[in-house]
């Protein structure tokens, strides 16, 4: 039992190393490739390239980790539709006053910056009527 372990541990182990070198080979040939031409900047070795992965790791948080793309507050993945449902049908079992303090909160939240559908300027109760003819 203990041998299965072992042997499971090493090959995860494998896999992870291969994945890691894969990678960054990858980015390694793609900036080599690409940036000189377009920047002008100096090709890169391995390492660097490893390191890049790493900064990007760190300043952006990406790969998938902790729980998987697109899970939490980021608005992707499975829990999003269902989110978006839940909204719609509470959005439709509010009345208009409901509807325009909550319009009211979510600005203030935001701070109105923007150009969203609720910083626009409503229109008036004569245009929404439509067009008057005048005869002549």
């Amino acid at each position: 039992m203990r041998r299965f372990w072992i042997r499971r541990g090493l090959r995860f182990l494998a896999f992870a190393i291969l994945f890691v070198g894969l990678i960054g080979y990858v980015v390694m040939t793609l900036w080599n490739a690409l940036l000189p031409a377009i920047v002008g900047v100096s090709t890169i070795t391995f390492w660097q390239a490893i390191g890049l992965l790493v900064l990007s790791r760190i300043l952006f948080g990406g790969f998938g980790w902790r729980g998987g793309y697109g899970y939490g507050r980021r608005g992707f993945g499975p829990g999003r539709a269902e989110w978006k449902q839940k909204m719609a049908e509470r959005w439709q079992k509010m009345t208009p006053e409901q509807r325009e303090q909550m319009k009211a909160q979510w600005r203030n939240r935001c701070g109105g910056w923007g150009r969203g559908r609720w910083n626009e300027p409503q229109p008036k109760q004569s245009d929404q009527q439509g067009p008057t003819t005048t005869a002549v």
